[in-house]
């Protein structure tokens, strides 16, 4: 069985993806590490150490003790926060990559990496509906110019050194049990929080501003599949498209209506309208479905349903 590193493991990502594979791998062959605590179900249910993956020597010091041979690299700088900081969330987001490259060069036992890339590579000069696998790409934002640099970088150490990276352009990720962490499809996670905090909601991105985004236990499903692929089945050496459902704030705004008549909501738009204006309204990932068996399950109402109930069951 496979030893297994999760950095980032008190993310939005990371705290549900460490959950499901210890469900596959078994919770001792897990291992979830970020630079801060992360959430009770994280720590209590299998190893958990603080770990800086700015260090790259208290990294591979990590990784060699704990013979790891599956890395999940997770930990960023995210799209709203990255253009507060730039140069440091490049920093971040850059260093930290070339750090795991690195390490599985040189570390053989580590057969697999997935780093997640994002829709934030593509920009104005794309096609923005039915985003194709391969266009032009063209970023604005300092996040989308990391990513798609990081994807770059990704495929050269395939070709040059055989590392196995993996990767998927998520789209925004829907979750109940992170809050929002400063992206700009995070509207799409606060608005569910505030229709139950105060039955109203001020949202940042105009009521007609579709964007592509997933329910985080598609995100999560499809994350360990690609990991688990054969690598003949892939014609992608890095990241590959993943759309989702395309959805708009006002959409959101009337499925939780449904359920909560007396719901409110303003639109006051910020920074990140412009940055919400490069990316894609739809994606077009066949390819994921082609070559490793991607599968959406949940549409807006059915996780509309989904986030009410358990945000409800969570802020008791």
């Amino acid at each position: 069985m496979d030893n297994i590193l999760v950095i980032g493991a008190a993310g939005q990502i990371g705290s549900e993806l460490v959950i499901e594979l210890r469900k596959v791998y078994g919770s001792e062959h897990v291992f979830a590490t970020d630079i801060k605590q992360a959430p009770p179900d994280v720590v209590e249910g299998g190893p958990f150490q603080i770990l800086d993956v700015m260090d790259d020597k208290q990294l591979i010091h990590f990784i060699i003790r704990h013979k790891i041979n599956q890395i999940y690299h997770l930990a960023a700088v995210l799209s709203g926060n990255a253009e507060k900081l730039p140069t440091q969330a490049w920093k971040i987001n850059m260093d930290s990559l070339m750090n795991i490259l690195e390490v599985s060069k040189m570390v053989h036992e580590v057969k697999k990496v997935f780093w997640p890339s994002s829709i934030a590579v593509f920009g104005p000069s794309t096609p923005r509906t039915e985003t194709p696998q391969l266009t032009v790409m063209e970023p604005v934002t300092v996040y989308g110019i990391s990513k798609l640099a990081g994807e770059r970088w990704c495929d050269y150490y395939f070709k040059k050194y055989g590392v196995d990276v993996r990767s998927l352009r998520y789209p925004g990720l829907i979750s109940y049990k992170t809050e929002a962490g400063g992206g700009t499809t995070d509207y799409a996670v606060e608005i569910y929080y505030q229709a139950i905090r105060n039955a109203s909601y001020t949202c940042f991105l105009n009521k007609d501003t579709a964007l592509p985004m997933l329910f985080m236990p598609d995100a999560i499903q499809a994350t360990i599949k690609l990991m688990e692929a054969p690598r003949s089945n892939l014609s992608i050496n890095c990241a590959y498209n993943l759309g989702g459902m395309s959805i708009t704030p006002d959409q959101v705004y009337a499925e939780i209506k449904k359920e909560i008549p007396d719901f409110s909501i303003s639109y006051v738009s910020d920074f990140r309208q412009d940055i919400a204006d490069t990316w894609p309204q739809s994606v077009d990932d066949s390819l994921a479905t082609k070559d490793w068996g991607f599968e959406q399950n949940y549409d807006l109402e059915r996780m509309s349903k989904i986030m009410l109930k358990e945000i409800r069951h969570k802020l008791k």
